[in-house]
């Protein structure tokens, strides 16, 4: 008779097991470890069904052992026992255990199989492609993941078979991602992070929308769910590169770059909530780096028992209700030893100053940084922000505003500094090609100063001094210890109505970064930097100006004259150091203002007196003037010819930019070219700016060999003629101002090398600087002193036009006093001009005569009557 199983198996030795009812809960206990691992089955669920398949090699019995007729005899325990374990050796043997299900039967030999937990199991076949057997089809497929019968996003991939098919496809995304040469980008990225122990990992979005594109269609609706699996992943194939990982490096957070759509702060909306969003900005403040809650324990301070751990999210605080212990109520105190912080900084973006549209208030946003992505920028850096877009309560604005408001912050995921040298990496090598052609162009820095401004007719000195501060010289620090700096800084002084507004608006949109401001718009504070309360943490915090926003970059000051003389004095430090430094409410520090200054001021009265010098003319001190390397003097002087040019110039501008001509594609009005006062061909301004950022990044000039002593002499030249005529005072800064325009200029021309060209360059602008500030019956004679200097790179026929000018207002001056009204004809005796042009060793004037120069400003000559007419 056979032995009833609940008596056998309860006899059984070496097992001291409960009845039969109770062993299915000893047995499903047992299993319950081994699921915690991820090594256990799915009993009940919707796969339930699959057991029950038909499966004919394995629905059979083996005849072998089977006694059909014969009844059993009743077996001892010891003799049941042994014959299990035989059973058992012999299934091992013949490899048949398998179809037993692991974990539903205890065996003591499982214990020492040291296998791989399943989840790596399935993990490492995803990975090797092995696409077979009954593993397989617990994964979730590819169009089982696509849909998500019915569920949100968020809600799907909560579920544990979704977000195990996420967790091993991202694993293997990892694993196997190649570039276009073949290399294996994710194991050089995890190398890298490690040699520097980070716990940041860069991945392209476009890269796993590339391979994944249901894992980056996931990614932006879910962020918070999708980068915790991520992370996880993430940190086990570093783990199986580099096993003890861990000690150095709790968690791997993966970065999300490059994600496809850029919005604007104020473009943020409701939609936008718990979503991926990529935003740029200025970073206006930021606080210290404070420690933040991660998972909490609490002490009860009746028993000492340790309750928890709490996770704490980022909206409240998570407290235990009562002691499971003692079941008191509290108090309880925050076990300081056994909590994990992590480091948490809270910084404010605000819109560029170039993207904020007229008349609008820029908006900013808090953005919350946590782990090592803290102090990561500082104020002044213009920065591309990847986050989550989150909503918290916020007490102060529910008493503002009533009751169901809340404030939003940026949970930051990647930070981009926008420095010039991302800029750079976005010129593609057909840029850089059309760039290097460009510069092999003989008259390159005769186009690139007629390309500066081309909607502005004349002012060559003013557009040749912003081109060369566009450029900038070379900063230098040597020995770590005093910083020369390598911006060149402009003034523009003159009448109204010439266009100085409007050459700062023409640089606040061709340069790579720019703020713009006015004298009266700007009060110290604003310019330089300000301390202020944190309105929530009530802290003191430091806030950005002007010129720190400006760093690398350029500030232009309109109405620079406008300016308090306080507020004026606070830029001083910032010209000539280029730092900015606070001492306020306990915070001292430096900032950082490396950037060219770039002003526009009005004289005293509104109009520029030439028979007055320039510090009488302008209401600036000399500790300013001094600081400025270019001053660029604009008279509105009447000329009946350049008069007509210029108004010629103006209508046709009006007519070629009128908006219904673009609407209407008139092509002729828009291939019509506005005659200006250089004859060759400008640059696209696209490409000028371009050529401008490539030549600011790749070009660093060196002085080679330069002629020391013509700087010399001019220097004191220049020295002698400032102590005499009492107006700009010379000093040493003007000497390296000329070496930074020198450095400009050979920059310009994209060398490596200062050349004798470059330092003629720099005298030439500085003399005409130098000159043009000079009262008017001073200025022919320095003109005189000065010539060799000045005619540098300038064309015979421009120096013969000037001088031939000169005559024409010295004969008309003499015909009006004469004749008490001024002549339409005007004649010039040939004699007079050949005497002036032999003093500059021009010979040949045939040239000249037929220039279209000469015919353009209506002048005409008589070789029969050597005259020289000019009609009116």
């Amino acid at each position: 008779m056979a032995t009833s199983p609940s008596r056998a198996l309860t006899s059984s030795p070496g097992r001291d097991l409960p009845p039969f009812e109770d062993e299915s809960e000893g047995l499903l206990g047992d299993t319950l470890p081994d699921e915690e691992e991820g090594d256990g089955e799915e009993l009940i669920g919707d796969g339930m069904e699959r057991d029950y398949r038909v499966i004919p090699e394995l629905d059979r019995y083996e005849q072998e052992g089977l006694d059909e007729d014969e009844d059993l005899s009743e077996l001892s325990p010891g003799a049941r026992a042994a014959a299990e374990e035989e059973m058992r050796r012999r299934d091992r043997e013949m490899g048949v255990a398998g179809r037993m299900r692991r974990g539903l039967l205890y065996d003591s030999e499982d214990e020492d199989d040291d296998r791989p937990a399943r989840k790596r199991r399935l993990a490492e076949r995803a990975a090797e492609g092995a696409g077979e057997g009954e593993d397989e089809e617990m994964i979730e497929s590819i169009e089982n993941l696509e849909d998500m019968k019915g569920h949100t996003v968020r809600e799907w991939v909560s579920m544990a078979a979704p977000r195990l098919e996420i967790y091993h496809r991202f694993k293997n995304f990892l694993r196997t991602h190649v570039d276009e040469h073949g290399h294996n980008v994710f194991k050089e990225r995890i190398s890298d992070m490690c040699k520097e122990n980070k716990e940041s990992l860069l991945v392209n979005y476009e890269d796993l929308a590339s391979r994944e594109h249901v894992l980056a269609y996931f990614l932006p609706e879910a962020p918070m769910e999708m980068l915790k699996i991520f992370d996880e992943a993430a940190k086990e194939v570093v783990l199986a590169m580099y096993p003890k990982y861990e000690r150095i490096a709790h968690e791997i957070h993966v970065r999300i770059g490059n994600l496809p759509l850029v919005e604007e702060l104020r473009s943020l909306r409701q939609l936008h909530l718990n979503q991926l969003i990529r935003t740029s900005g200025v970073v206006t403040s930021c606080t210290g780096v404070l420690p933040q809650l991660g998972m909490v324990k609490y002490n009860c301070n009746k028993c000492n028992y340790v309750l928890g751990p709490f996770f704490q999210s980022q909206n409240q605080e998570i407290k235990p209700g009562s002691c499971p212990e003692c079941q008191s109520l509290g108090p309880f105190e925050i076990n300081m030893e056994q909590t994990v912080y992590q480091n948490f900084q809270r910084i404010t973006i605000q819109e560029s100053p170039g993207k904020v549209a007229a008349g609008r208030l820029p908006r900013s946003k808090d953005a919350i940084l946590l782990a090592d992505l803290v102090d990561s920028c500082k104020p002044g850096d213009e920065i591309e922000l990847t986050g989550i877009y989150h909503n918290n309560y916020d007490g102060s604005l529910n008493m503002a505003n009533g009751f169901p408001v809340f404030s939003t912050v940026i949970m930051a995921n990647h930070i981009a500094c926008k420095d010039q040298r991302v800029a750079v990496t976005e010129l593609t090598d057909e840029d850089v090609k059309a760039i290097v052609a460009l510069s092999k162009d003989e008259r390159i820095g005769e186009r690139i100063f007629a390309s500066i401004g081309p909607s502005i007719y004349g002012h060559e000195d003013i557009k040749r001094g912003l081109a060369l501060a566009l450029f900038g010289g070379e900063p230098k620090n040597p020995g770590g210890k005093h910083k020369v700096r390598g911006d060149i800084n402009v003034l523009l002084c003159g009448d109204p109505g010439t266009a100085k507004s409007q050459f700062l608006k023409y640089v606040e949109k061709v340069a790579s970064r720019a703020v713009f401001t006015t004298g009266q718009g700007a009060s110290a504070v604003g310019l330089t930097a300000y301390v202020q309360r944190h309105p929530v943490t009530r802290e003191w915090t430091l806030e950005a100006g002007a010129l720190v926003l400006a760093d690398r970059g350029v500030c232009l000051i309109d109405e620079f004259d406008k300016m308090n003389d306080a507020d004026r004095t606070s830029i001083h430090e910032a010209m000539e150091q280029q730092s900015i430094s606070i001492s306020k409410a306990g915070i001292v520090t430096s900032l950082q203002a490396r950037c060219t200054v770039i002003a526009a001021a009005n004289p005293i009265g509104g109009r520029y007196d030439p028979s007055l010098t320039f510090s009488e003319n302008v209401d600036l001190t000399e500790p300013i003037i001094s600081r400025f390397d270019i001053l660029c003097v604009v008279r509105d002087t009447v000329d009946a010819v350049q008069d007509e040019m210029l108004a010629r110039f103006v209508v046709g501008s009006h007519i070629k930019h009128h908006p219904s001509n673009k609407e209407g594609g008139v092509a002729s009005l828009e291939e019509m070219v506005l005659p200006n006062t250089s004859d060759v061909p400008p640059i696209p301004q696209e490409l000028l700016r371009k050529y401008i950022l490539y030549a600011k990044e790749r070009v660093r000039p060196k002085l080679n060999q330069m002629d020391q002593d013509k700087v010399a002499r001019i220097y004191s030249d220049l020295r002698k003629e400032s102590m005499a005529t009492g107006s700009i005072p010379i000093t040493v800064r003007h000497i390296e101002s000329m070496i930074r325009m020198a450095e400009a200029h050979a920059r310009m021309h994209l060398r490596d090398y200062v050349l004798e060209d470059d330092v003629n360059m720099a005298i030439r602008v500085m003399l005409e600087s130098f000159i043009d500030t000079q009262k008017f019956s001073i200025m022919r004679s320095m003109r005189k002193t000065f010539a060799r200097y000045l005619a540098f790179k300038r064309d015979n026929n421009e120096l013969l036009l000037f001088i031939l000018k000169q005559l024409v207002a010295e004969q008309a001056s003499y015909q009006m006093n004469r004749y008490g009204s001024k002549q339409d004809t005007i004649e010039i005796p040939e004699k007079d001009l050949l005497d002036k042009a032999r003093q500059i060793n021009i010979h040949n004037m045939s040239a000249f005569y037929d220039s279209e120069l000469f015919r353009g400003n209506k002048f005409s000559h008589d070789a029969k009557k050597k005259l020289i007419t000019q009609k009116f």
